[in-house]
């Protein structure tokens, strides 16, 4: 008979030590240390494809752009998260005493794969949505042309408006900014096998 053994939960402090000097990045979920799985180069270069474009666009507008590497803290659901790119309107504002954790996106791009799809559109959507400053989320697919776009209104409802196809153009509401599908899938291969 097999004893099931206690899940062991971490502390805030513990988890963020222990990413310190991790050699991957793990998000925290409310006590439990997830480790990140791997992107595909699909993922990579859909992700780079919106950072590199999006400086060129916003005219001197007083945003920032983060991809991968900056970590965000969501306090209402104890948790630190990874996102794929985050845009912040003015100075970010960090938790902790270091620059490696932010808590005030503006507008939050993910690129979805068969193992995070479910998790991006639902949960994970749903601790986004208890961010103040949070007023955009963007899905991008990278097996086809399709992004979802998601807008918070005045009334606090959340608009979804659905791009499909490789004439398509992604239109910001947060920012003014915009890029055509040509610009996000370039050099991007759908490969069903790649995810």
């Amino acid at each position: 008979m097999l004893v099931p053994t206690e899940k062991r939960l971490y502390t805030r402090e513990e988890y963020l030590a222990l990413e310190e000097t991790a050699a991957y990045k793990n998000e925290y979920h409310d006590g439990e240390i997830v480790p990140m799985t791997g992107g595909t180069t699909n993922h990579n270069k859909i992700c780079l494809n919106f950072c590199r474009k999006f400086p060129l666009n916003i005219n001197q507008q007083d945003y920032d752009i983060y991809a991968g590497d900056v970590r965000l803290w969501i306090p209402q659901h104890n948790r630190y998260i990874y996102p794929d790119v985050m845009v912040i309107r003015g100075n970010p504002v960090y938790e902790g005493k270091g620059k490696t954790t932010v808590t005030n996106p503006l507008l939050i791009v993910e690129v979805l794969s068969s193992s995070t799809r479910n998790y991006d559109k639902g949960d994970k959507f749903d601790f986004y949505r208890s961010l103040p400053e949070f007023k955009e989320y963007i899905l991008i697919d990278q097996t086809k042309y399709y992004v979802a776009q998601y807008v918070k209104t005045a009334t606090n409802q959340w608009v979804l408006t659905e791009y499909n196809g490789e004439n398509s153009v992604l239109a910001l509401a947060a920012v003014e900014f915009q890029i055509t599908f040509a610009e996000l899938y370039a050099r991007v291969y759908f490969d069903l096998e790649e995810e």
